[in-house]
């Protein structure tokens, strides 16, 4: 039986082929188009969500009756399929055509204009998309991105369930926690001046299925987070492949995941060329050092060098702070110009918040261009020690932090590379695993020590290296823990960690940013309890889904692969949300609206 066979049509808009012609069929779809090419004859072209058919009007009565049909009115059209005079190789039904007898409006569209082409919706304003995403979605472009993240989350659940785990589901209203992010509160109606949270991640409940005794579980998890959108990050919500395994340690997690995720990207990517496993495996400290990132992309062969005692005594002021620190990056074969080189140093300014530097050793061997005349009297000696040859561009970025001279470096890295070619593998997946993350850092907001990483992971050297920090022996910052990301052209697609089953480790671990062993047992009653039981060792890692449909598509931005997103401000223009609510629904749940956002 044909699937798409209903009560309103026997074939869908793409299925006619030549085989076809002379029958007698029924279509229903958008009028997507409809063209008056003389006296008696007009063309239109009918969409469904299987493709679209041309209907060719051959009486002025029936190209009357199209002419009344707005675009985008939903219709259906009877009539008889014949073979074209002009084909169309371009479409899968370009060899047909469907001569009406009888047109039907099922659903009227009551607008003359419309906000935007629907075929060329992805033209248009964002802001118009999000609002009109119903129409937007009926662009056969637009449909593929979500028609492709079905697959691949189809794809995602057969394959770990052939891999022994178990589909669970956990809970969307739960405790708030500190977990890294901001959390969405929901309040109880029940129990005044308390709220529930939405789940920045179902982090604590997979822990507790290792507790209660499952030895593999996974779930498409909703994950919620008040966070500002990136590219590759949308507000509000998003969707991982959550996965914990018990008696599992860091390699078994990496088995897993080299097996699940290399044919899904082999099958459904824009690419045809993927890592195979095992991935690379770099150490943070390494990858901040050599990439200036702890999510480099490796399709850009550059990388970054040490330059600070080269370069400090150049006699550039910005150079020469003490405790500052250089980084350099050679690219050889340089072919950009001035104009192009101007802008890459005022992106990467905007990008990074530092003002980048830049010489080249020209097929004179000479040293020209930006900081030139700082370098020249040092020319020999940088030249053999930067291994440079004729044609090389350097660009260097220099700070008293190390980290923002990385972070400078890093990006400016990524987008010499994208601006050469030669230097930049674009069309394919590239995958690595950064290893060996510090247990803590300073945070830029708080100025304190935090967690770097996941809260609930298990501290390289464990208890012992956890109180030489609480005695002052070691410095809490050289702390590494067994935690790990997974990365893919430049995108984090997931954190993931071995995880601290030991409540002692735990409570250790929290206090050390200020958190004791009462914060731990009200922050995380349910698994500090649990753990007192016995809890086996476990592992875990959650793929973003969100991002890696982005990169199979080979999509810049990830709204273009969410169903119905948000914008930048976390507002669904479509739904008008967030909105106000009445006051009676404010007084059944025991709060009083002190500040109101302008309408």
């Amino acid at each position: 039986m044909d699937q798409c066979k209903t009560a309103y049509r026997t074939h869908s808009c793409g299925a006619l082929r030549l085989a076809d012609a002379g029958k007698t069929v029924t279509l229903s779809g958008f009028l997507e188009n409809f063209r008056e090419v003389g006296a008696g004859l007009g063309f239109a072209v009918l969409r469904d969500f299987y493709g679209t058919t041309q209907v060719v009007c051959e009486t002025e009565e029936m190209v009357k009756t199209f002419k009344a049909i707005n675009k985008e009115s939903t219709v259906q059209v009877t009539g008889t399929v014949r073979e074209r005079d002009s084909k169309n190789p371009k479409l899968p039904t370009g060899d047909i055509e469907v001569v009406p007898s009888q047109v039907k409006v099922l659903g009227r569209c009551r607008h003359n204009e419309l906000p935007f082409q629907v075929t060329r919706s992805r033209e248009a304003d964002e802001t118009a998309r999000l609002k009109y995403r119903y129409l937007d979605l009926r662009n056969p472009e637009v449909k593929q991105n979500i028609i492709l993240r079905c697959n691949v989350i189809a794809a995602l659940r057969k394959a770990m369930l052939e891999h022994g785990f178990l589909d669970i589901t956990t809970p969307i209203l739960t405790a708030s926690s500190p977990e890294g992010a901001r959390d969405y509160l929901v309040p109880s109606r029940k129990h005044p001046g308390k709220f529930y949270a939405l789940p920045q991640a179902p982090q604590q409940f997979k822990q507790l299925l290792m507790a209660s005794g499952f030895d593999k579980y996974f779930q498409i998890a909703p994950c919620f987070r008040d966070e500002d959108a990136r590219g590759d990050r949308s507000p509000g919500e998003f969707y991982q492949l959550d996965m914990e395994m018990s008696f599992a340690g860091q390699d078994d997690v990496f088995a897993v995941i080299e097996d699940v995720l290399p044919p899904i990207f082999a099958q459904y990517g824009k690419y045809d060329a993927a890592s195979s496993a095992p991935f690379l495996r770099i150490p943070y400290n390494e990858a901040m050092e050599k990439y200036g990132t702890d999510k480099p992309d490796l399709r850009i062969d550059l990388t970054v060098t040490d330059a600070t005692s080269l370069l400090w005594k150049c006699g550039l002021p910005v150079f020469e702070s003490e405790g500052g620190c250089i980084k350099a990056i050679v690219v050889s074969d340089f072919t950009a110009t001035r104009k192009q080189i101007d802008k890459l140093c005022a992106d990467v300014e905007v990008q990074s918040g530092r003002k980048p530097f830049w010489f080249r050793y020209d097929e004179n061997k000479e040293i020209v261009g930006g900081i030139a005349k700082f370098i020249q009297p040092y020319k020999d000696e940088v030249v053999e020690k930067l291994g440079l040859t004729p044609g090389c561009f350097v660009g260097v970025s220099a700070n008293t932090s190390k980290a923002q001279a990385q972070k400078t470096a890093g990006v400016m890295l990524k987008m010499l590379g994208e601006l050469c070619p030669n230097h930049f593998k674009k069309e394919q997946y590239a995958f690595c695993w950064i290893v060996d993350f510090p247990m803590y850092e300073i945070g830029e907001e708080s100025g304190a020590l935090e967690f770097c990483h996941n809260p609930f992971s298990m501290p390289a050297g464990g208890l012992e290296v956890l109180q030489k920090a609480a005695n002052g022996e070691l410095d809490p910052l050289t702390i590494t823990a067994d935690q790990y990301d997974l990365v893919c052209n430049g995108v984090e697609l997931s954190s993931g960690a071995v995880r601290n089953h030991d409540p002692e480790i735990m409570v250790e671990a929290f206090q050390l940013v200020g958190l004791g062993e009462e914060d731990v047992k009200s922050k995380f009653p349910a698994m500090y309890n649990a753990f007192t039981y016995g809890a086996p060792p476990h592992a875990g890692i959650a793929p973003g889904v969100d991002r890696m449909v982005m990169l199979l598509a080979g999509e810049e931005s990830i709204r273009e692969i969410i169903p119905f997103p948000m914008n930048k401000n976390a507002q669904d223009l479509m739904m008008g949300a967030p909105s106000f609510v009445t006051q009676a629904q404010l007084d059944e749940l025991n709060i009083a609206v002190t500040a109101r956002e302008e309408d």
